[in-house]
């Protein structure tokens, strides 16, 4: 069975979850949600199936495939999310580069079946679980103790630090000179590595070239040298010829074309009477005696100026032989040795003094080495102005968080040379006691206590960050009271800025949602079932008034439970 929570409002925003479809998941056999934007609290008896939207938004987004998580007598599982991409130009941009965009929506599908196959999509297209978890960075953010935490990989330090002090176009113009650096110092590497060889090969190079220049063959002119050699070749036979045509044509004896025509044309002429068909022949006769008499006009021509020359003759075949010689050195056509020879002068170039030899490498990296140098340290001087502020207000917020003890410290660490986000790397350093030196969040912080800074974190970093949903598992681990307070205002704030999803057991923060969903667990005798249900007002009552009093419902838990929404605004 499947249920729905919509409540669209005017303060929609363009950029985020907008809705889940689950089939076969643990404990559910189908359910879809729709949501909205502002906080959404789940709250539930413990075993109900609270998590149920987080593990399935991680099986979503690449998590590893659990056949465990199949719903019993079933084959497969499928988790559909779709998210709102509009306003959200990192998504945008990574699907229209993966050509992978299909609208203003993003959906996001995963198969898992009982054999251990898994499938991707993404917008009905067959997607890598490595593509899921790119595009799933990018759109939403669940803060729990999964490894879909961003706040434990090092790079979102330095992403949030960037957002807070202003520095990501500085960042990305910094990334792209130092991949040109880097681009530019290989390429010198390989040269210099290879000097030897290099040296080998301009000498060659400079062999050839001086071959070529001395050949220095003209374009078109390789076919004139045949055509002149075939003719000068067979000169003597060609003009032997030439007179015997000319004899047939005319000045031969009384059997040539010239007199068996003028012949034709006379008895043609003294018919007394002629029909059609002769007069017709009597003019073809005649247009043809007009073109033998041209055709033995050229052929005098040629034959008065034809020059057998045996010295031009081996000036030709000599110049003949070098050309076929040098192709055959460069094994190619003759046609191709002035491509050949093109290539061969820009190689040494290259090679030598140009802009991709070492001296011209070795200038250019100069240039591009002072540029970067420059960047990175009007970026790393932004940081450092923009770190201490973002440590010193996370702390302020992990204070109200029950968290006074604790406390943050933004650590950049320089670099030995340059890199492609800087010179220095971004870490958040945290000492959750007293006395204690700060260490990486990975090695200190607890699942609740890593649930509460990651909150501190992004309420601060809320209003600067490109992540448009964020989901937070059990943030208020540990905490009660005034304290639960402070952590359901502090995410009403961020939902009303974009979307955030809670799975919380406190009353306190419950109440502060601006959509509540509870969760159920049902079973028949045969099977069980979870499911989510979306709260209206009288039962949002009860449900607050469930977590404040337990099983026993009174007037005063009901009463309390009403007050505790009327003072968070709902």
């Amino acid at each position: 069975m499947g249920y729905k929570c919509r409540v669209r409002q005017s303060s929609w925003k363009p950029d985020l979850l907008l809705s889940l479809t689950i089939h076969n998941f643990t404990l559910v056999e189908k359910l879809h949600m729709e949501f909205q934007p502002g906080m959404t609290a789940i709250t539930g008896e413990t075993g109900a199936g609270k998590s149920l939207v987080l593990d399935a938004l991680g099986m979503a987004l690449g998590d590893r495939g659990d056949t465990g998580r199949i719903r019993t007598g079933k084959d497969k599982l499928d988790v559909t999310a779709v998210f709102a991409v509009t306003g959200n130009p990192r998504a945008r941009e990574w699907l229209r580069d993966n050509d992978l965009e299909d609208g203003d929506d993003c959906i996001i599908r995963r198969s898992l079946t009982t054999e251990g196959r898994s499938r991707g999509f993404i917008n009905g297209q067959p997607a890598p679980m490595q593509q899921l978890q790119q595009l799933g960075e990018m759109m939403i953010d669940i803060h729990s103790q999964h490894e879909h935490q961003s706040l434990l990989v090092r790079d979102t330090h330095r992403r949030l630090l960037d957002a807070f002090a202003g520095c990501e176009e500085l960042c990305r113009q910094t990334g792209s000179l130092f991949h040109d650096w880097q681009q530019t110092r290989q390429r010198l590497r390989d040269l210099e590595a290879n000097a030897r060889d290099n040296e080998a090969r301009r000498e060659l190079l400079a062999f050839q070239l001086t071959e070529l220049d001395e050949l220095s063959l003209a374009p078109g002119e390789l076919e004139q040298l045949e055509r002149e050699q075939h003719l000068l070749a067979n000169g003597e036979q060609i003009l032997k010829d030439s007179h015997q045509v000319l004899a047939l044509c005319r000045d031969g004896d009384a059997g040539d074309a010239h007199s068996l025509l003028s012949q034709a044309l006379n008895l043609l002429h003294l018919l007394p009477e002629k029909s059609d068909r002769l007069r017709e022949a009597e003019s073809l006769l005649d247009s043809a005696l007009i073109q033998v008499d041209e055709a033995c006009r050229e052929l005098q021509q040629d034959i008065d100026h034809f020059d057998i020359n045996p010295e031009r003759l081996v000036e030709v075949e000599a110049r003949l032989s070098l050309v076929y010689q040098l192709a055959r050195k460069h094994r190619i056509s003759p046609e191709e040795l002035p491509e050949r020879h093109r290539q061969l002068r820009l190689e040494l170039h290259q090679l030598s003094d140009g802009e991709g030899g070492v001296e011209g490498l070795s200038k250019r990296l100069a240039e591009l080495d002072s540029q970067l140098t420059a960047l990175e340290a009007q970026l790393s001087a932004q940081r450092r102005q923009g770190a201490e502020l973002f440590a010193e207000r996370i702390n302020e917020q992990l204070a109200q968080l029950a968290m006074a003890a604790a406390s943050i410290q933004v650590c950049l660490s320089p670099l030995a040379g340059h890199g492609p986000q800087g010179a220095e790397t971004v870490e958040f350093l945290v000492s959750t006691n007293p006395g204690q030196p700060h260490k990486p969040l990975t090695k200190v912080a607890s699942g609740g206590e890593l649930s509460r800074i990651s909150l501190a974190i992004q309420v601060i970093a809320a209003q600067h960050t490109e992540i448009p949903t964020l989901v937070f598992d059990e943030v208020d681990v540990g905490v009660g009271g005034a304290v639960a307070e402070v952590v359901g205002r502090l995410l009403r704030g961020l939902g009303e800025r974009g979307q955030v999803i809670c799975v919380t057991h406190l009353p306190q923060v419950a109440s502060c949602a601006h959509q509540h969903l509870v969760a159920t667990k049902s079973s028949d005798g045969a099977s069980t079932e979870s499911a989510l249900h979306p709260l209206l007002a009288n039962h949002r009552v009860e449900e607050i008034a469930r977590m404040l009093g337990g099983s026993k419902i009174t007037e005063q838990t009901r009463s309390h439970a009403e007050e505790m929404l009327q003072l968070s605004g709902n």
